[in-house]
């Protein structure tokens, strides 16, 4: 197949040494995407001979599935840097690759979805397929930090709630297992109804009078007792007075500008006792976050059976 005597191509030799449909050229030609260089006294389009490599640069940028509005990008600095790759191809690989990146963990987490439901008891399917569709791939995690915003002190400044978050808001892992997407699905669920079958969420009474400085006080004094609190917690070591119950303590006498004496330490932790209790909700964090790392719950829990094991004051059962 040879060049014409003006040295441009008809759309079929283009076509044909590019090895795609005539068809194809066309539609690159009619979207702006590959110019022809003139038309034929017949009306039919002629093509130059960097139309060629031009074509293949479209269809290496279509096989990654670039839009091509990305492609025109891309194409448009070519020319001005004399096809020097720049910032144009750098930034639409990088866009590509985030979105395949997104779609791969979608996936991971569909697929593992199905496999909870494929490996659990045939007559309890039905229920796990309904509890498991309900979250998206990937999952979203606004609907836990819904529940927390309910659950902390409504007057709470904004940078305490969004570290607190930070904590108690599980990450949904890359990749995960069947457990794991049953565990986000539970945890999911539990936020989206109602706790106890009450009609608002209920909150500790610790919050209850609690304002703005006062929540932050508290908020930030039982980080600090938490992380104290994991630290013997990894050593395996039963909840017991020390350092991590003093600061539990002096977080709420500071939040309530009193003083940390025994009577207080027996009226806080019978308080504790009786407070709205979610448990259940930090198991299931567990299981997402994975051993060994304990909970901002697991630390409540050890720290208020350390000063009932101080006061005398008897835990739920």
């Amino acid at each position: 197949m040879s060049t014409s005597h003006d040295g441009l191509w008809g759309i079929g030799e283009l076509a044909a040494r590019a090895g795609v449909s005539v068809k194809t050229v066309r539609f690159y030609s009619d979207g702006g995407l590959l110019p022809e260089a003139a038309r034929s006294a017949g009306g039919h389009r002629r093509y130059g001979s960097g139309s060629l490599e031009r074509l293949r640069m479209i269809r290496s940028l279509r096989a990654m599935d670039l839009p091509v509005s990305a492609v025109r990008r891309v194409l448009d600095e070519d020319e001005d840097t004399a096809g020097r790759a720049g910032g144009a191809l750098e930034d639409a690989v990088a866009g590509q690759l985030r979105t395949l990146g997104s779609q791969l963990r979608a996936l991971r987490w569909r697929e593992a979805a199905l496999r909870s439901v494929q490996e659990c008891p045939p007559a309890e399917r039905p229920a796990r397929l309904r509890l498991v569709g309900a979250v998206t791939s990937p999952p979203d995690t606004a609907p836990l930090a819904r529940f927390w915003r309910g659950w902390l002190p409504p007057r709470m400044p904004a940078r305490s709630v969004t570290a607190f978050l930070e904590v108690a808001v599980p990450q949904p892992p890359e990749d995960p297992d069947p457990g794991q997407v049953l565990a986000f699905a539970q945890l999911y669920a539990m936020v989206s109804r109602p706790c106890d079958g009450s009609a608002g969420q209920p909150q500790p009474h610790a919050h209850r009078d609690a304002g703005a400085r006062e929540s932050a006080v508290l908020y930030a004094g039982l980080a600090e007792a938490y992380a104290l609190a994991a630290t013997e917690m990894r050593g395996d070591r039963e909840p017991c007075p020390g350092e991590a119950l003093d600061g539990f303590v002096d977080a709420y006498a500071s939040a309530r500008t009193t003083a940390d004496t025994p009577d207080f330490r027996r009226a806080l932790s019978r308080q504790l006792a009786v407070d709205p209790r979610i448990d259940r909700y930090w198991e299931l964090t567990a299981e997402l976050t994975g051993p060994p790392e304990p909970t901002p719950g697991a630390a409540h829990d050890w720290l208020c059976a350390a000063l009932a094991a101080e006061t005398g004051t008897a835990l739920p059962a």
